[in-house]
C-alpha cells in the first residue's frame, strides 16, 4: 500500500468517524423540529430535574386523558433516576403495576362521548410534530365560547381538547384582526385576562419541563445512547490508531 493510498484511506476513515459521531449525538426529535416556524422550546432532555418536573406535570394534568403506551413506569423510573417507591407513590394515579405501560384510566367509550374522539396517545408526539410545536401549542390556548369545550388554540385551531393547564397559566383571550374581504376575523395576539397560579416565567418553565419529558418519552434511548456514544467513538479512534501501527509493522519490510 502506497503512502498516497494510505493517506486517502485515513481521510475516508476520519470522515466516517465524524459522521458516526454526529449521528450518535443528534436526536431524532431535534431533526423533526427543523422548519417548524415556532419559537424554540429550549428543552434539555439531559436535565434530569427538568424531566422529573415534566413527569409530575404530565401525571397530574395529562394522564387523565392521554396515555404513553410505549413507556413503562419502570422504564420511566430508570430514565429519570427515580426509585420504584417514588414513582408508585407520586406518579402513578391509575393503579397500574410498576412494569406496566402508562395508560390513561379514561374509558374509550367515555372519551368518545365527552370529546367526540379518543384523546391521542402522546408517546410519539414530539417525534411526530417536534418539541417547538408542542411547546407553542401549550402556550396558545384561549377562551372561545363558540367552541364546545370553551377553548380554542392558535397553533391547532378548533382543537377539541379543553385546556388542561389553565389553572397554571390562567385564561388568555384573543385580540382579533378585523375581517377583510369577507374572510373571517383572525387572531392578532393573545392576552392574559385572568392570571393563573404561575407567573408567565414560571409557566414558561413548566411548559419547557413538560415538553422535555415528552421528548424523552418519544426517544427514551437518547439518554443511554448519548452516554455510550462517546465511548464508542473513543474506542473506534483507539482501534484505528492500533490498526495503523499494526499495519506499518506488518508492511515495513514490503517494498
Amino acid at each position: 500500500m502506497t503512502d498516497k493510498t494510505s493517506r486517502a484511506a485515513m481521510r475516508t476513515l476520519a470522515a466516517l468517524l465524524l459522521a458516526l459521531a454526529v449521528m450518535l449525538v443528534t436526536s431524532p426529535a431535534a431533526l423533526a423540529e427543523e422548519g417548524g416556524g415556532y419559537p424554540s422550546a429550549n428543552i434539555n432532555v439531559h436535565d434530569q430535574a427538568s424531566l422529573q418536573r415534566g413527569a409530575r406535570l404530565f401525571m397530574n394534568y395529562c394522564v387523565g386523558c392521554h396515555s404513553l403506551k410505549y413507556m413503562r413506569y419502570s422504564q420511566m423510573a430508570d430514565g429519570l433516576g427515580l426509585t420504584e417507591k417514588q414513582v408508585m407513590d407520586n406518579l402513578n394515579f391509575t393503579g397500574a403495576k410498576f412494569g406496566e405501560p402508562i395508560v390513561s384510566a379514561m374509558p374509550e367509550a367515555g372519551a368518545e362521548k365527552w370529546f367526540s374522539k379518543v384523546p391521542p396517545d402522546l408517546s410519539l408526539e414530539v417525534s411526530a410534530k417536534g418539541a417547538d410545536w408542542v411547546s407553542a401549542y401549550l402556550k396558545s390556548f384561549y377562551l372561545d365560547p363558540a367552541t364546545a369545550s370553551g377553548w380554542n388554540n392558535t397553533v391547532f385551531p378548533n382543537v377539541a381538547m379543553p385546556f388542561p393547564l389553565w389553572q397554571l397559566q390562567g385564561e388568555q383571550v384573543a385580540v382579533m384582526n378585523p375581517p377583510e374581504d369577507g374572510q373571517a376575523a383572525t387572531v392578532k395576539e393573545l392576552k392574559l385576562a385572568h392570571p393563573g397560579g404561575m407567573t408567565p416565567t414560571q409557566y414558561d418553565q413548566a411548559v419547557r419541563d413538560l415538553t422535555a419529558f415528552l421528548a424523552y418519552v418519544s426517544t427514551p434511548d437518547e439518554l443511554p445512547r448519548s452516554r455510550i456514544g462517546a465511548w464508542v467513538v473513543i474506542y473506534l479512534v483507539l482501534f484505528t490508531l492500533f490498526a495503523l501501527v499494526l499495519k506499518k509493522e506488518y508492511w515495513k519490510d514490503v517494498h
